[in-house]
């Protein structure tokens, strides 16, 4: 690491996550180890403008903001969705220049749209009346984009019962606020619901979005940016492609005016599949019944709901634990010898040993730092690890040290 930017590590023929993990001294680690491979993001962008080439990607700042991974991005082209002042901060402090942000949080602080004024970042998100007077009041120069209401019926996590103003009942009485005050609106925007199942959810809300375009247009507003918001899978390229042939077919149906701008704001998209966690059992516990017999293996290891895990917690993301077992003690004095060949030997053996009961815990005090339970695991030990794939998104933006424990480390990698 030089001048505190982290270094990057190079590969061919592949990430092979079990080299990284033999060739990493985790037993001596306290923290866990993160693996970012940055090249996964270049094949999500190459994807994203195969399947989308319309449609503007501004990466969602909060799923990840990772300074290495903003910048990789920013490098590709990506816009940015930012929703502070802080997140404004980053991207702008690596050189993005402010034509290509959006301001995507309809209730801002007055110090956060004062610091958006100072750098010219003009677009940005209102769902309510009181936000158009503040706008009014401190940033009247800024271009309005009218966020709605068009939630998913099926996605991870739904953002409409805080975010968006209802079409039929305010929409268009915002409209002509801003009229009033000779606010500028241009454009609008919705956000189906983050990890979005339901394909029709974008067409429907593109048909809000269209209404709202002809009635803004109606009383004199020039409105050329349609932002689509996110909720684009991870991890299911093949889902991903579906919802790309639905919004491409009601974008052309509904705008097909090319003069009018549309953006979107992937987050999951783009760094969901890039990390890799792997955590380190330092602890087990057996639980047992009133006869005596094994029930339940219980294993704490070192990341948890205030970590990386986080999303486990808050997002309602099932993880699933793989096992890559390490049955020599790191105290015997043949470990250096015989580590790599244990390590490989184990791995492949790890899917054919019995399997109990299991319970994952986190390090810190709190009981309900629970990781998963109900899991059917081997019969493991302090040193085994533990990995958890798809780990990119809403994890490193909500983890802390809670309780004194530290947060994973990260190596970044990418393909030569």
């Amino acid at each position: 690491m030089a001048s505190g930017v982290p270094e990057i590590h190079f590969y061919e023929h592949g990430l092979n996550i079990r080299r990284v993990i033999e060739q990493s001294n985790l037993q001596d680690l306290d923290q866990a180890l993160n693996i970012c491979d940055l090249s996964s993001l270049e094949q999500k962008f190459s994807l994203w403008q195969k399947l989308l080439p319309r449609i503007k990607p501004h990466y969602a700042v909060k799923c990840n903001d990772d300074p290495v991974v903003v910048k990789f991005l920013a490098d590709l082209g990506t816009g940015f969705d930012c929703a502070s002042k802080n997140e404004l901060r980053l991207v702008l402090g690596l050189g993005v220049s402010p034509e290509r942000i959006i301001f995507a949080h309809p209730c801002r602080p007055v110090s956060h749209l004062e610091y958006a004024k100072e750098q010219m970042v003009v677009n940005g998100t209102v769902d309510n009346e009181y936000e158009v007077y503040k706008l009014h009041k401190h940033y009247p120069n800024s271009n309005l984009i009218v966020r709605f209401k068009s939630e998913a019926k099926e996605a991870l996590h739904f953002l409409g019962e805080k975010f968006g103003c209802n079409v039929k009942a305010d929409a268009a009485a915002l409209l002509l606020l801003a009229k009033a005050l000779d606010l500028k609106v241009t454009g609008t925007s919705f956000h189906v619901g983050s990890g979005c199942s339901e394909v029709e959810a974008y067409d429907r809300a593109i048909e809000k979005a269209e209404n709202i375009f002809k009635f803004g247009e109606l009383i004199g507003h020039d409105m050329d940016l349609l932002d689509i918001g996110g909720g684009f899978p991870g991890t299911d390229d093949a889902l991903f492609e579906n919802i790309a042939d639905a919004v491409n077919t009601s974008l052309q149906l509904r705008f097909p005016d090319e003069r009018v701008q549309i953006i979107a704001e992937p987050g999951r998209f783009f760094v969901e599949a890039a990390y890799t966690l792997i955590c380190k059992i330092h602890a087990k516990r057996e639980v047992r019944n009133k006869a005596g017999k094994l029930d339940t293996l219980m294993y704490f290891i070192n990341d948890g709901i205030y970590g990386f895990l986080a999303c486990t917690f808050y997002t309602s993301v099932v993880v699933t634990p793989e096992v890559f077992l390490v049955r020599i003690s790191i105290d015997t004095q043949y470990f250096a010898i015989f580590q790599a060949v244990l390590k490989s030997f184990i791995q492949v053996g790890a899917n054919t040993m019995p399997k109990f009961k299991s319970v994952i815990w986190g390090p810190s005090c709190d009981a309900q730092d629970r990781i998963s339970e109900e899991q059917h695991l081997p019969n493991m030990n302090r040193g085994d690890l533990i990995v958890f794939r798809n780990m990119g998104a809403y994890a490193k933006t909500m983890a802390k040290p809670f309780n004194g424990f530290e947060v994973p480390v990260t190596l970044f990698f990418r393909a030569k």
